[in-house]
């Protein structure tokens, strides 16, 4: 709950008239306030004393009045306030402010329902949905509801830890996109930056800490910049304003993490912001700068011409500032910093900007075309919102010319499916650009794609595979799923019967207990389950984390007894490692089992060198002797996002000349380290089998490997050597 000071923190500053002074003063939009204003600050005022779960309507009032929302959308926030949440108020504000407001107050209330605990994705998917129908209705509710987040963000630092996490994830998840897609940068960055404080708050402090300690550096160098530049337009009379731009912890983390690299050799760490009338004086400003300091290849992007997908503008350029100092300028109109500020928030007052309208016309077509998708399950709706509505775009060309807009990453087999359902079905080949391609090429903006089709097939089971590579798009893959449902059962058991033994052996499990597999893929006979894989109602990925959950457990002689504390103590004594019940221990990974992150895993304390980690199923632990079972301990994985373990491949195919050059290419393509390879040929059997040696973070990892390998010509086997 909200501490008193906190509740009193907005009433303890000012009066009612002040504080209604204050949003008139905060937003460009309100000329002076009304009525209504004034009767709906009154009501949020009256209940402010009461503790509430929820923050306060008033602090939430005050921040919508900073993005310029218009009157209507601060008098349906302070009416939201949950501790006027009561039927006989309804009636109230229906007779007092009209039939309109009342529904998006009530609007407001149910997309409260979000809430950061678990649950199952049906409940999420409802939710989920009511704030897409939300923005599709009047996207102000999505835009007060985003702002209360921010508000709900600033206010959990007393909160535990766990309930940070749930609230922090959700807001990564579903908040900071939607805020993204409609162009409000102000809530964006604000969302994603407490986020990342309470997800990561070790990263979150080292990356301010870096920021504060340069800050007097950066500070006078940005000054010396901005002098030149202002001399540079004396002489021009253009009216701009320049000035250092705000740093964005988790936009500093993101490209930190994405590309790979140091916090010195960001571009943006140095940033500073131009700020001019026309379009035309933008370019020019930028041709000044350009002459001025040698600009850093690689580093300009013309978002004017091209304009973002959510609606931003703005040049952006790096260049080699005074001292050779790395500096990153963006050059915009007023009116684009104002979109770029406050996105859909600034729509009522820049009604004449037609640009701003296409934006949101196109968002509200995509919402209502992905709630419309009649294929989409709950988990299919969740993850096309998180891969498909809010993420980049990539637009290519069809043979006769026509515009198609398809996810980034899209493929082929993406641009297929989007031309028409039967095309994608019969799908057999691509050319881009004349050229004949692979199916998992990436398409790029501005290429013409070509598809090579064949009569009465049908599409493969491996275009399903997320580690292959050959589709983006979740409707894409609803299609696809929705063939294979559609086939007669006999086939679908037969194919299902050849994906599971491909698994089986690659897996290397022998003599599988079909009861226990029947258990945990809740089918109730043999054939129901081959059915299911048949159809892709259960994928090859879950597929091979089920025979890896079942099998995990299984071996010759049933698992020693583990010893445990009554008092569960972590304690990092190697990064990726907790070790149960005893601090300050040096672990190390067992070299005859090489365990990696997710697999079962058991401690052995040794002699001298700490707690060996084994996988539980190492043959030297189940043949532990029995005095040396009480050395036994629990350990567990835990952060192991910067670690590598070695594993040893083996991998078995009928020998043909290119085959270890052709798996080396995959292995660098996938960007594995290989630490050694033995092979051995048997010329009588024409066989190969060869044992690599590799350097991986997890199984998922591992899983993609061997489903890469797997496609390769001649390979019959690969799996992992115990």
């Amino acid at each position: 709950m909200k501490s008193t000071k906190q509740q009193k923190t907005i009433t303890s500053k000012y009066s009612v008239s002040e504080y209604i002074d204050t949003l008139v003063k905060n937003s460009s939009h309100l000329y002076q306030s009304s009525e209504l204003l004034e009767k709906a600050c009154q009501y949020a005022w009256d209940v402010q004393d009461i503790a509430s779960e929820m923050p306060g309507s008033l602090d939430v009032a005050i921040l919508l009045s900073q993005l310029s929302a218009d009157e209507t959308a601060i008098v349906v926030c302070l009416l939201s306030d949950s501790r006027l949440r009561t039927e006989s108020f309804f009636k109230v504000i229906k007779n007092e402010f009209g039939n309109d407001i009342l529904h998006m107050v009530q609007a407001i209330e149910k997309l409260h329902g979000f809430k950061a605990n678990k649950m199952d994705s049906q409940e999420q998917a409802e939710r989920l949905r009511r704030m897409l129908l939300a923005m599709v209705d009047d996207v102000r509710v999505v835009l007060i509801k985003l702002a209360y987040r921010v508000q709900r963000l600033r206010e959990i630092a007393d909160k535990d830890e766990i309930t940070q996490k749930a609230i922090a994830t959700e807001t990564l998840e579903i908040f900071s996109p939607i805020a993204n897609r409609l162009g409000i940068g102000q809530l964006k960055w604000e969302l994603e930056d407490l986020s990342l404080r309470y997800l990561q708050p070790d990263t979150y402090k080292r990356i301010a800490k870096m920021l504060e300690e340069k800050r007097g550096e950066r500070e006078v160098y940005i000054k010396q910049v901005v002098a030149e530049i202002e001399s540079l337009l004396k002489d021009t009379g253009i009216d701009a304003s320049i000035y250092g731009r705000p740093k964005h912890i988790y936009s500093i983390w993101s490209k930190m993490t994405n590309k790979d690299k140091q916090f010195k050799e960001l571009f943006d760490v140095r940033a500073i912001r131009v700020t001019v009338n026309t379009v035309s004086e933008c370019y020019t400003v930028l041709g000044l700068i350009h002459g001025r300091w040698h600009h850093i290849p690689k580093e300009f992007d013309d978002y004017i011409a091209n304009t973002k997908e959510n609606g931003y503008q703005s040049l952006h350029t790096a260049v080699y500032g005074p001292e050779g100092k790395a500096v990153e300028i963006q050059i915009r109109t007023r009116a684009m910093h104002e979109f770029a500020e406050y996105g859909v928030a600034a729509h009522w007052r820049y009604k004449e900007r037609s640009n701003q309208d296409e934006v949101l016309e196109k968002t509200i077509h995509s919402i209502r075309r992905l709630l419309e998708t009649p294929e989409n399950d709950e988990e299919e709706l969740l993850e096309s919102f998180k891969t498909e509505l809010f993420s980049d775009r990539v637009f290519v060309l069809s043979p006769d010319g026509k515009v198609i807009d398809l996810p980034q990453g899209a493929t082929p087999v993406d641009f297929a499916y989007s031309i028409h359902t039967e095309v994608g079905h019969n799908c057999r080949g691509a050319k881009v650009n004349g050229q004949i391609v692979p199916l998992t090429t990436k398409l790029e903006n501005g290429v013409q794609v070509e598809i090579l089709t064949s009569k009465n097939s049908g599409p493969s089971r491996d275009w399903l595979n997320p580690n292959l590579g050959y589709i983006a798009s979740n409707r894409t893959r609803s299609k696809i799923k929705t063939w294979f449902r559609q086939q007669d059962f006999e086939q679908n058991v037969i194919d299902g019967k050849t994906i599971i033994e491909r698994e089986l052996k690659r897996l290397n499990i022998k003599n599988p207990d079909m009861d226990k597999s029947l258990k945990y893929f809740k089918a109730q006979t043999e054939d129901e389950w081959r059915a299911k894989v048949g159809r892709g109602d259960i994928t090859t990925g879950q597929l091979a984390f089920g025979l890896n959950q079942i099998y995990s457990d299984e071996s010759v002689k049933p698992l020693p007894s583990i010893p445990r504390s009554s008092k569960k103590i972590k304690k990092p004594g190697h990064q990726g490692v907790n070790v149960s019940g005893v601090g300050n221990l040096l672990t190390t990974m067992a070299p005859c089992c090489k365990p990696v992150p997710g697999d079962e895993i058991i401690g052995f304390i040794t002699r001298g060198k700490g707690v060996s980690v084994h996988r539980k199923d190492c043959t030297n632990i189940l043949n532990l002797e029995h005095d040396k079972q009480q050395q036994l301990i629990s350990v567990e994985w835990s952060n192991h996002d910067e670690q590598i373990f070695e594993v040893n491949l083996v991998i078995q195919a009928i020998d043909r000349p290119g085959l270890l050059r052709d798996i080396t290419n995959r292995l660098t393509d996938l960007k594995v380290n290989v630490n050694g390879i033995q092979t051995r040929s048997n010329k009588g059997t024409q066989m190969a089998d060869m044992q690599i040696a590799m350097e991986i973070h997890d199984l998922d990892q591992l899983q993609k490997v061997s489903d890469k390998i797997m496609q390769l010509t001649n390979v019959l086997k690969v799996y992992r050597k115990n």
